[in-house]
């Protein structure tokens, strides 16, 4: 159960996962809202699945907490879940009783700080920047946001202008930077914590006459990211390794199938990708 399609880190995510599936021999059924916001339609699938009887669930949750309410019904049906990207929300999944096999992906926070670090460090640690968050509430969102603004703690050259949310869609990142870019002329950074809206930001910049003079750091590493870092128009993103997430969880879910005991989290690694190691990293 994905977030959505509309996306080629959930794409390649899912390629993963259908690959391990197929080297197990295993029937992989996958579903996915059509918009990455959309939790009822992800909880309504969900229930589909759970009302299909299938022997283990995989989830990469739109709503952290909303969520809870799903896998719970998935453990009272004696399916197995294993919760892929994103985590729940564990204070709240604790206090309802609810229980996930484990969490198979990589550090967010880190993955913020990681980005934050490399700004500091490419500005000389003076820079004017805004930030274009994903969904506030959502762990992904919140993990990342908060790991950058760690990197930037302390360094008072390092101005944040504006923060607000981009939705985790193109478009939206687009429209956002241009108005960011009319209200705040000196920007010269801009974080977005997905590469979609580094993307949308990227079109808005290039629109306005300003690629000479703001750059732009992404996150997830998708395809059309690594174009835009080949081209100069994006700095770098943080690389999740979503096929390795999908691989690892079906092979997981297959151990837990098997009777056998996992661990409580699997990580998966993340890489800052930038013009010098863009052929090295695997996406």
């Amino acid at each position: 159960m994905l977030k959505t399609l509309d996306n080629p880190f959930f794409d390649s995510l899912r390629q993963g996962a259908e690959e391990a599936a197929t080297e197990a021999g295993l029937d992989l059924i996958v579903l996915a809202a059509e918009r990455e916001v959309d939790v009822q339609s992800q909880m309504q699938l969900i229930g589909d699945l759970i009302e299909a009887q299938v022997d283990v669930l995989l989830i990469d949750p739109i709503g952290t907490g909303e969520v809870l309410l799903s896998i719970l019904k998935a453990n009272e049906a004696g399916i197995p879940v294993l919760i892929l990207d994103t985590r729940i929300n564990s204070v709240s999944a604790s206090e309802r009783g609810v229980k996930i096999e484990t969490f198979v992906g990589s550090d967010n926070h880190q993955g913020g700080v990681v980005a934050g670090e490399f700004i500091r460090d490419q500005t000389g640690g003076k820079a004017k920047v805004a930030i274009l968050e994903g969904i506030p509430g959502h762990e992904s969102a919140d993990s990342r946001l908060k790991g950058f603004l760690a990197a930037l703690r302390g360094h008072d050259g390092m101005q944040i202008l504006a923060s607000q949310s981009a939705g985790w869609e193109r478009d939206q990142g687009f429209s956002v930077t241009q108005d960011l870019l009319q209200e705040h002329p000196d920007l010269n950074v801009v974080f977005a914590c997905n590469d979609l809206m580094a993307l949308g930001a990227v079109e808005a910049i290039k629109a306005a006459g300003k690629s000479d003079q703001i750059i732009v750091v992404g996150f997830d590493g998708v395809e059309d990211s690594r174009l835009a870092i080949s081209d100069g128009s994006m700095l770098a993103s943080v690389a999740q390794l979503p096929s390795e997430i999908g691989r690892i969880g079906v092979e997981t879910a297959v151990q837990i199938l098997e009777g056998k005991d996992v661990p409580a989290e699997i990580p998966v690694q993340i890489e800052l990708i930038t013009r010098e190691n863009l052929y090295r990293v695997q996406w």
